[in-house]
Order: structure tokens, then C-alpha cells, then sequence
């Protein structure tokens, strides 16, 4: 039942796109004094070694961090992401992978609290081990806590469950993210009991599921139950890096479905999707999609494949770059 190691997969596309909306939704709570809670359901390591046995084996950072690492022309919201996770690489090197714990962590205030849970027993002893770390080394500079109160707190339980002790939180502002392995296909419909029952306790509050996109049935209704629950606004978006491989091995498109999303979240999106399929995209079966609804906006569905984003950005280009000739025609004034 817990034989899930993220280790395998980390900084891959699917962390791509759920760390590059993560990050968007902690910077708009920022903006904001008040200060919020982020709660992380399946919070993993915390951190991984992207040139340890296990992300070596299978190489998937291949078909996200790495192709972005160089990057020049990275989108404001996408270079915030690359950025943290070069700041955990002070030599340059892409070694270390920060897991949405510690890209929580990095981007948080002081004054804003942090809960984690994982069940994993691997894995939650990593998690402590690399929190145990960070406060080790923020001790060895000096540096002291200003606000009372612990501000992380790690806890080995069923993040389904112990979500619901935590909500609201004091300050009635915060994140819940929800992101299991989906290896137990129960986990599907716990995810949709969890936010309806989150909903209840905290109805205010932001909540950001990670799902793959697969074949399977479980997979495809998951973002449709979501969109019924009453009274929410939300977005999906989703990011598919190319046709399936053979024999249907590896994944190749995943989503973040987001209830009550950040008002700014959408047009950060649209500026940020067409780049991640032409930066990320391996074939011409690369799209993204990217819808909004609720109770304060009507479904707005948008998908855009690879050969299309290519013909735009062009078009662009080649507007930008046409000569221009012949006189500029004088302002038609407004007649009386």
C-alpha cells in the first residue's frame, strides 16, 4: 500500500506544473500581512537527490526541471519557480529537488505556519530528518524566531483524516494542498469526501488538488466531481507534454484542479501554459488546457496543442518584426 517513493519522480513535468501554481497561489496569500496556514496532505521527503539511485533510475527530471534549468526567456511566473529551486543548488549544479513542503517553506513568512503529514514511514523520517536540517542550519546564522507558536509542524497520520482537526485555522486564510500517489484508486473519492468535507469546516479557504491525467475512469471523473461541489469557484488546468508512450509506460500529462482560486491565477495561467507545452513539449500531441467556473464565473474551457502555440508565438513575432510603410492616417475626428 506504501511502496510510493516520489523520489523516482521528482522535478518532472508533473512537478513542473503543481510547483509553478503553488508557488503563484503563496505569493497572492502574501500579499496580505495576515498570516495564513499551508497544509500539505501527502507532504513526502521534502526534499530529493535528483542524482541519487532512485531519480537516476528513472530520469524523469529530464522532461521538466532539466529543460528549464538554462532557460533564458523563462515567463515571470515560471523563472519565480526555477529560481527556488536553484536557490536549494548554490553551486549550480541541479542536485537537490525541493518537494512542495520546503517550496512552501522557502516562499512563506515568518509570521505563516506550515502542517505536513505523510504516512509513508520511509518517507516521513526524511521529512523530519530535512526539516531537522533547515532549523539546525538557520540556528547556525543567527537567526531566531520572532512570533510565537511552532512554524512547522510535522505529523505522521493519514493527511485525509487530520486535515479536518486543522480547519479552520486561526487566522481563517489558508492553502490546503491535496496530492496523493493515486497508486489506491480509493484515493480518488477520498480526495473529492476531503475537499466537500473541508469545505464545511473551512469554506473560505483555498484548496489545490494535483491529479494525474490517465485513461482510467477514476482519473477522468475526478475534475468533473470537483466542478459540482456547491457553491465554489474554481480553475483546472492541466499540462500533457505529448502523445502516450508505448504500452501506455510513464506519464505524460497531469493537472491542478484549484477551489476558490486567486482572481489573478487565470491570466498568470494563459501568459504561462502556451510556453510550459512548446519548453516541456516532445511531440506534437503536447496541449494544455485550462478552465474556470463556479459560482461567480461561467465554465470558460480553453485548450491549446503544440503546433498551435507554435503558430501564435510566430504570428507574434512576425508582427512585431513586419516593416512598417506608408504615412500613419490622421485621427478621425467625431463628427457633430
Amino acid at each position: 500500500m506504501f511502496s510510493y517513493r516520489h523520489a523516482f519522480h521528482a522535478g518532472n513535468h508533473a512537478d513542473v506544473l503543481k510547483h509553478t501554481v503553488l508557488l503563484q497561489l503563496l505569493e497572492y496569500f502574501n500579499q496580505k500581512e495576515t498570516a495564513y496556514t499551508v497544509i500539505d496532505t501527502h507532504a513526502g521527503a521534502g526534499v530529493y537527490m535528483l542524482d541519487g539511485e532512485f531519480a537516476t533510475k528513472s530520469m524523469e527530471s529530464d522532461s521538466g526541471i532539466a529543460k528549464l534549468w538554462d532557460r533564458t526567456d523563462l515567463p515571470p511566473a515560471v523563472a519565480e519557480y526555477v529560481n527556488l529551486i536553484k536557490s536549494m543548488n548554490p553551486s549550480g549544479r541541479m542536485r537537490f529537488y525541493p518537494g512542495s513542503p520546503f517550496c512552501a517553506e522557502k516562499t512563506m513568512r515568518e509570521q505563516d505556519r506550515l502542517r505536513l503529514f505523510e504516512m509513508h514511514s520511509t518517507e516521513i523520517k526524511l521529512l523530519e530528518e530535512n526539516f531537522r536540517k533547515l532549523e539546525a542550519h538557520a540556528a547556525a546564522q543567527g537567526q531566531r524566531a520572532t512570533v510565537r507558536g511552532k512554524r512547522v509542524m510535522v505529523y505522521r497520520a493519514d493527511g485525509f483524516a487530520g486535515v479536518k482537526a486543522l480547519l479552520p485555522p486561526p487566522s481563517r486564510r489558508g492553502l490546503v494542498l491535496i496530492d496523493p500517489s493515486y497508486e489506491d484508486k480509493d484515493d480518488y473519492r477520498k480526495v473529492k469526501v476531503a475537499i466537500e468535507d473541508s469545505l464545511t469546516r473551512f469554506p473560505s479557504g483555498t484548496y489545490a488538488v494535483w491529479y494525474p491525467v490517465l485513461g482510467r475512469l477514476d482519473s477522468q471523473q475526478l475534475p468533473e466531481r470537483l466542478k459540482r461541489l456547491a457553491g465554489t469557484d474554481w480553475l483546472n488546468v492541466t499540462l500533457c507534454v505529448g502523445s502516450p508512450q508505448d504500452e501506455g509506460m510513464g506519464l505524460h500529462s497531469s493537472g491542478m484542479f484549484i477551489v476558490n482560486p486567486p482572481w489573478t491565477l487565470k491570466a498568470t495561467l494563459q501568459q504561462v501554459m502556451p510556453w510550459l507545452v512548446t519548453a516541456l513539449g516532445r511531440d506534437s500531441g503536447a496541449h494544455f488546457t485550462l478552465q474556470v467556473g463556479g459560482e461567480t464565473a461561467a465554465p470558460v474551457p480553453l485548450r491549446e496543442g503544440a503546433t498551435a502555440v507554435r503558430e501564435r508565438v510566430a504570428a507574434a513575432l512576425n508582427r512585431k518584426t513586419a516593416p512598417k510603410s506608408g504615412p500613419k492616417p490622421a485621427a478621425r475626428g467625431r463628427g457633430k
